[in-house]
């Protein structure tokens, strides 16, 4: 192995090398042992497409966590793992299917589409994973879980069938989201929602009078919808009881036009609020959440509207077989042919839209199968209650207790091919109840069959969900059922052949229906390390110790993920939540690919690596706001990166056109990628980016320069034991700085803190070492007598920094670490001791207490404050870099002997020539000045610069800076700007004035100076 680094980083050479060793050593493999152990499990990305930055900021912060942990000496697990994602991968499947074949999943059957799904999540399951690789992720891969794979699927089977025995499953018929593209329920995750341009239509209800036909008495009720079409499906008429107008026709009917039926007035103090609208509410039960409440407070009859492909119902008289928006049209039109169409105005609103078929989403009353949330509810509440399960940030504590609190029985089928089949068949009962309830029993006892606890069934009322009688009780008990009115159904554990036949040829059919995904995610921390068999993984692993994920399913998967915990092992599946934030452009815009904002990672490991993409990623990990990312195009010519202008301007194909952009530097076209734009063969694509990411790669260079030249000042190191009274001040401040250093970034970690632990790193690296310790180290490594104990620090120091750096910047990280140990094989201090054979196993550094001096840090501190004030003096009246200037200090005499000793670091660090400090020293003429608490001083500029020049050159920045001030003072005075553009664009130019008198303030200063004139 080279004993030298190279001139420059290449992390693509890093990320091949260390990743691949990493692995042959088997260092993220993981076996339960005597050490305490350190659990994550991931958060299954769906085995659908690639990664994005919500999984790339995600799993750098696990990967953070594991890699600390690790060198902490907790025994270390984290497993990964993919989601089969059953909505959204078989609408990918289908949608290929369909575009490339010309075909629909009815033409392939069910086996035959589920077999070409399970051809697509082998292709796509290995990009994800390699994707993480790339990423530098530290996953245990020989326990890589699949939520449909045989470990999982065995876990939700047991997981059901406990549920079904427990009568905490049922099916019932209750409103639920429809996607009628896909024709299934869909969580309220996988909805989104835009501001769709439609109108308000206001229609008039005859209200029948009292003993007289409706309408008789010529009374109306005004009633505004966005939908005309539900009102075929209305059955009330909902009004505020206090409300004056109404009230006298509370109890009273009206005429619902266009379907023969009288509906009654009714009402309702929860659903009606009489300042809106007109105070009166259409009630449709079977297609809006709200109505669907009110309809079972009032035991309203809910009649369906819709097929399950969104066009109108038998119920919907002559309109039956329109898709709905053509029977929207009809309906409007055949109620103004009747004159009952009051008004028609545009209206703004929120619609739902599926987020797989991008169509809208439909509330729509199902039969579906739930999980009763009410006890399992209550149990995961407490577990985060009395702290068994940590939040952090704690205010999403709220949204965890808020929404479990509400205690919604959760829908768990889907009408999916793809999936955890629900293992339920089904059978009405019949007119024979008796010969079917002996049928039953004797499927539980026929020889072959499965055993009595592998077999639970219940007597369900149709549509309510109510169970009435469970496979512990007597057959006899349902004999005298009515017919038609009541399903039996037989759960088997596992399937067992003799006994599917034997239910097959008794009439019964297994549900078509699959899980919802959520179901089988929600088993993820148990059913991972082999739940339901009291494996050593599952008894030594869980529960597991942090789940980091996003605020989006803090409902919809922690909570679960706690529930069923609680259900199945007894304990709560993790100990600690870190919810991180979201990752936004620089307008607040979420990302994505169809907004031509949405950034790859591999992209950017691609162009800046992934050290720059992790350490960007965790510094903008804070605990109080999401992130926000300006976003641009890399130009593929000359790299230039062309800014995202506004959220009103994105990037992004318009009119069908292939989108093509203009670099303004090399004046050539190019093309950016879209998911709905295939490039053209052979042409340059431009890539979104972000220069944010800039930073991370210019912190890598910078220690890459750094441990560069502390190698090269490594040569013939070696090594011995340290006393610390025999260093120098600046080598006992950096060890102390390197201390304090240790201790922060260890809190911040174990308080979730990644961008404070981020950034105190890089203030270490980037200031303390590199700016001051490296600069202020050369004299003593240039001095054969002081050249041993120095090397002796700078190795140490080195080694300790790139160990905190490790599980942030893992392949810089051990590039350095090796390149170390062949030039310092044993470092440390006081005693020296051969390093580990890689820095990801190396211990966490623990900074001895002796090594804190808080007298040096504040002699150092000191010292680096006049420098400062040096630099500043020189840098404001533009002071030739190489020209040495005079400096004079006047302050205590025990501070001046002070100062007096570190005078070579003055000179080389300030270039002073000439350095006077004393307590009688006054102000030179021609001179500028500067203040501190301890000491006052000045520099004089005569011969150093040329005066009139400078002031001729400030007065003229001025001048420019007040001529941008009033343009932006003029647009920000201008009340129709204010109100119309923009709020982030009125923001920015705020911001924009703000920077320019800061600007301007300090020119001033500068002018005052330079002519004279006292400040």
């Amino acid at each position: 192995m080279s004993t030298t680094l190279d001139s420059r980083y290449d992390p693509n050479e890093a990320q091949q090398r260390w990743y691949d060793f990493w692995e042959r050593r088997g260092y993220f493999h993981a076996e339960p042992d005597e050490r305490q152990p350190y659990t994550i499990v991931i958060p299954p990305p769906n085995v659908t497409g690639a990664l994005h930055m919500g999984h790339a900021l995600n799993n750098t912060l696990q990967d953070v966590l594991i890699r600390w942990r690790r060198m902490q000496g907790f025994n270390t697990l984290w497993v990964p793992g993919t989601d089969h994602a059953g909505i959204g991968t078989q609408a990918v499947v289908e949608r290929r299917l369909r575009e490339q074949e010309k075909k629909t999943r009815h033409d392939l059957g069910r086996d035959g589409l589920v077999q070409r799904i399970w051809a697509w999540k082998d292709d796509y399951e290995a990009r994800i994973l390699n994707q993480l690789r790339r990423l530098g992720s530290s996953c245990d891969w020989q326990r890589t879980r699949f939520t449909l794979d045989p470990v999982c699927a065995r876990a939700v089977r047991q997981t059901f069938f406990r549920m079904f025995q427990d009568a905490l499953i049922y099916r019932g018929k209750r409103l639920v989201n429809w996607d009628t593209h896909l024709q299934t329920a869909v969580a309220d995750d996988e909805i989104f929602h835009e501001t769709v341009q439609g109108h308000l239509w206001t229609f008039r209800y005859p209200v029948k009078a009292a003993g007289e036909p409706a309408g008789q008495a010529g009374e109306h009720i005004r009633i505004a919808t966005t939908r005309p079409e539900t009102r075929l499906g209305d059955t009330a008429v909902a009004v505020h009881p206090a409300d004056p107008r109404y009230q006298h026709l509370i109890g009273r009917t009206v005429e619902l036009p266009l379907t023969g039926r009288e509906i009654p007035i009714i009402a309702d103090a929860i659903l009606v609020d009489p300042k809106f609208g007109t105070g009166c509410v259409k009630v449709t039960p079977a297609h809006d959440p709200n109505d669907y409440q009110t309809g079972l407070r009032h035991r309203l009859p809910m009649i369906n509207i819709l097929n399950p492909d969104g066009t109108i119902h038998a119920n919907g008289g002559k309109y039956a077989g329109m898709d709905r928006d053509a029977a929207r049209e009809a309906v409007v039109a055949d109620l103004q042919a009747l004159g009952l169409v009051e008004s028609v105005e545009d209206y703004e609103t929120q619609v739902g839209h599926s987020d797989r078929s991008k169509t809208p989403i439909e509330p729509y009353l199902s039969d579906q199968w739930f999980v009763r949330m009410d006890k399992l509810a209550e149990a995961a509440m407490d577990a985060v209650r009395d702290g068994r399960v940590r939040i952090h940030p704690e205010r999403y504590t709220k949204t965890y207790l808020d929404w479990l609190g509400e205690k919604r029985d959760w829908c768990i089928s889907r009408q999916l091919w793809w999936g955890h089949r629900i293992p339920v068949w089904r059978q009405p009962v019949s007119h024979d109840a008796p010969a079917q309830a002996a049928a039953l029993r004797a499927l539980e006892t026929q020889p072959g069959a499965a055993p009595e606890d592998s077999i639970a069934w219940q007597i369900n009322r149709q549509g309510t969900g109510e169970i009435v009688h469970s496979s512990h009780e007597e057959p006899s008990l349902f004999a005298d059922l009515a017919e038609g009115d009541y399903d039996i159904l037989v759960c088997m554990l596992r399937d067992d052949a003799a006994l599917v036949a034997s239910l097959e040829a008794a009439g019964f059919v297994q549900d078509r229906d699959v899980l919802d995904t959520w179901f089988s995610s929600a088993l993820w921390p148990h059913s991972t390390l082999g739940w339901p068999e009291p494996t050593p993984d599952l008894e030594y692993y869980y529960p597991t110790s942090t789940l980091v994920t996003s605020r989006d399913i803090i409902t919809l998967w922690v909570a679960r993920m706690v529930i069923t915990g609680l259900y199945n092992c007894g304990d709560v599946p993790f100990r600690d939540v870190y919810i991180h934030p979201k990752i936004l452009d620089a307008f607040g815009q979420t990302m994505s690919k169809s907004k031509g904002n949405g950034v790859d990672p591999l992209d950017i490991i691609d162009r800046y690596g992934a050290d720059a993409l992790r350490f960007t990623l965790t510094r903008m990990t804070t605990e109080t706001q999401d992130v926000r990312m300006p976003v641009g195009y890399a130009c593929p010519h000359c790299g230039t990166i062309i800014a995202q202008k506004s959220e009103h301007q994105q990037m992004k194909p318009r009119d069908g056109r292939k989108p093509r952009i203009k670099c303004p530097s090399c004046k050539k076209e190019f093309q950016f990628s879209s998911p709905n734009f295939d490039p053209d063969a052979g042409e340059p694509v431009g890539r979104v980016v972000s220069e944010r990411f800039e930073e991370g790669r210019n912190f890598a260079n910078k220690l890459w320069n750094a441990a560069r030249f502390a190698l090269l000042n490594l040569e013939n190191y070696t090594p011995g034991p340290v006393a610390l009274d025999q260093l120098a001040d600046e080598e006992r401040w950096i060890l102390s700085r390197l201390a304090g250093t240790v201790s922060e970034v260890t809190e911040h970690l174990e308080r979730f803190r990644f961008s404070a632990a981020a950034n105190a790193i890089y203030d270490f690296a980037w200031s303390e070492f590199c700016d001051w310790y490296v600069e202020m180290a050369k004299l003593r490594l240039r001095d054969p007598a002081t050249r041993g104990p120095a090397q002796r620090v700078l190795a140490t120091v080195l080694d300790h920094l790139i160990r905190l750096l490790q599980p942030v910047m893992p392949f810089l990280a051990e590039q350095v670490w090796q390149a170390l140990g062949a030039h310092a094989p044993e470092r440390g201090i006081p005693i020296p001791s051969a390093p580990a054979d890689s820095v990801m196993i190396a211990p966490w550094p623990l900074a001895p207490t002796e090594w804190r001096d808080p007298q040096v840090e504040r002699r150092i501190a000191r010292l680096q404050e006049v420098i400062k004030a040096i630099r500043n003096i020189r840098s404001k009246f533009s002071v030739e870099p190489k020209r040495r200037v005079t400096a004079v200090l006047r302050t205590s005499a025990d501070i001046a002997a002070e100062l007096r000793g570190f005078a070579p670091f003055i000179a080389q660090l300030a270039t002073v020539s000439d350095l006077r400090v004393g307590p009688d020293e006054g102000k030179p003429a021609d001179s500028v000045s500067a203040v501190s608490s301890d000491w006052e001083l000045w520099v004089p500029l005569a011969g150093l610069i040329d005066r009139p020049a400078e002031i001729a050159r400030n007065r003229k920045l001025l001048g420019s800076i007040e001529g941008q001030l009033k343009s932006f003072r003029s647009k920000l005075g201008s009340a129709e700007f204010v109100s119309k553009a923009p709020p982030d664009v009125v923001e920015l130019h705020r911001q924009r004035e703000a920077d320019l008198l800061n600007q301007k303030a300090s020119l001033q200063e500068i002018l005052h100076e330079l002519e004279g004139v006292p400040g």
